[in-house]
């Protein structure tokens, strides 16, 4: 079934319900909504997109970014959310990759300077192109999708230096959002999916699931995290529920004591890209309250992997809190879960190995690359490259990223595209990056450099990150080296790079 279908459904259920938001101003209602997606359907269909074809969207959050994703949805073609964090070049490699038909982009004129997307037609969402899309006599019904049919493609992380882009079908994405009452929370009419978090991620993919119960669905004025306007917004609103990072949750929280706040107005607070500190989430529930539930997913398959529910994490009196605290969860509904050894052997409780997951929420594969669907999925299941263990009652314990991704603030930051940048500076020579452990953002990316004279200023440095990379990802800390450690073979030692930044 095509996941615009319940956007349709509620529309003609409840064509006045509240739908999208712009603060505490409405904007549209479910029938307006539904006409919009409708309409862009038509016009994509006008431009001879339509099923097979691939439509991205380059935006930071706004009210216009729902009916977009619904309407590539409802004219059977595949959404390529793509950050809108990115630097307008990283977003153009995607586009490319991807040979999308057409972009959604806040600033075209960006996208087309970077000479990566050749003629294909880019589209601002205030401008006279989208007005026009939007006057377009709207399709009658989304175009019928099976659950094999591609929907979403996800550009998910890994250590070469370039995304690979996740091909979530239509049945992927309806059982990652059912998961959601499942393990997650329940949903009704009267709630509000704040979008805080970037929506061409896990806020935006949890959007399906409110749609298919009719809640509204709000972005703040600022289009992005601010903690005293989430906590206002929570009061006026009520029964608010997000997605955030560990790093959102814990400013929120430091927000919150510093005006005497207690989460009036939110309901559910959902946290994942990585695992909170223990001291942390226990601060969260004293200031907040039992308003949390943390899920453990990746790209390949969306948001569902495990939760911890906010029973278990509520529960002070349970003789195993603490240590389910400092866990993932348990499996969700629609998944089977494994640890396996490195001949890919399920291993017993309390024994470390690499995290599989099996089920109808994980991905059909990367699009055009074999070589790394022959790595990541064996055997009907998806290898995550994270390193855990089981206990004896289900709880998954994460140990370490098995590869060299940095997470920092719930963003997926590859260290070879940081040196590759880098690298672009003339003086310097060699290059490693890696992540250390940060109290705020969770991981923080610092680069070890070899200069061939005299090693440039931190300034400069930034510069050449920022003309190439997003700003989120260039390092917070440099480190100057005569040389790099290097094994037998010329690969740089990781390992004692994070040995000398903790002797220093």
């Amino acid at each position: 079934m095509n996941p615009a279908e319940w956007l349709a459904r509620t529309a003609r259920h409840s064509p006045q319900a509240p739908a999208l938001f712009l603060g505490t101003r409405l904007i549209a209602d479910y029938a307006e909504f539904a006409r919009r997606a409708g309409a862009i359907a038509a016009a994509l269909r006008d431009r001879g997109i339509g099923p097979g074809d691939r439509v991205a969207i380059f935006l930071p959050n706004s009210v216009d970014y729902l009916p977009l994703l619904h309407g590539i949805l409802w004219a059977g073609a595949t959404a390529v959310p793509v950050n809108g964090k990115l630097h307008p070049k990283e977003a153009a490699w995607i586009v490319s990759h991807a040979s999308a038909r057409l972009v959604f982009a806040k600033d075209p004129e960006a996208m087309r300077a970077t000479g990566d997307i050749g003629t294909t037609p880019c589209i601002a969402p205030d401008s006279a192109d989208i007005a026009a899309m939007l006057a377009t006599e709207p399709m009658a019904a989304p175009h019928p999708m099976t659950r094999d049919d591609a929907a979403w493609l996800f550009y998910t992380s890994g250590t070469t230096g370039r995304p690979k882009g996740a091909v979530l079908t239509a049945g992927n994405l309806i059982a990652m959002s059912l998961a959601y009452l499942a393990d997650v929370d329940d949903v009704a009419a009267t709630d509000a999916a704040l979008y805080a978090a970037p929506m061409s991620h896990g806020a935006g993919l949890y959007n399906f699931i409110h749609v298919r119960r009719g809640a509204r669905h709000v972005v703040p004025e600022s289009g992005g995290f601010d903690p005293a306007e989430i906590l206002a917004l929570a009061r006026d609103l009520r029964n608010v529920s997000m997605f955030a990072a560990p790093t959102m949750v814990k400013r929120l929280v430091a927000a919150a004591k510093a005006e005497g706040a207690d989460g009036d107005g939110l309901r559910t607070i959902v946290y994942g890209g990585g695992p909170m500190y223990v001291a942390d989430i226990r601060e969260a529930l004293e200031v907040l309250g039992p308003r949390f539930v943390q899920i453990y997913g990746q790209g390949e398959a969306p948001m569902t992997i495990t939760a911890l529910s906010r029973a278990d994490i509520a529960d002070v009196s349970h003789p195993d809190w603490l240590r389910r605290l400092a866990s993932v969860g348990r499996a969700h509904s629609v998944a089977e879960v494994r640890v396996l050894d490195a001949a890919g052997a399920p291993l017993p409780p309390g024994a470390p190995g690499e995290i599989a997951v099996r089920g109808p929420q994980v991905m059909q594969g990367y699009l055009d690359n074999p070589e790394a669907n022959a790595k990541s999925l064996v055997g009907g299941w998806l290898l995550t490259g994270d390193i855990g263990h089981l206990d004896a009652d289900g709880y998954l314990k994460l140990h370490d990223r098995a590869k060299d991704l940095v997470i920092s603030g719930g963003s997926n930051i590859y260290p070879r595209e940081v040196e590759e940048a880098l690298l672009d500076h003339p003086a310097v020579s060699e290059v490693s990056v890696i992540g250390t452990p940060d109290p705020e953002w969770g991981e923080i990316v610092v680069a070890f450099i070899v200069c061939a004279g005299p090693p440039p200023g931190t300034a400069e440095l930034d510069a050449v990150c920022t003309g190439r990379i997003a700003r989120f990802k260039k390092p917070k800390r440099y480190v100057f080296v005569r040389e790099l450690p290097k094994n037998n073979y010329g690969k740089v030692l990781k390992t004692s790079l994070r040995e000398m930044l903790a002797d220093r």
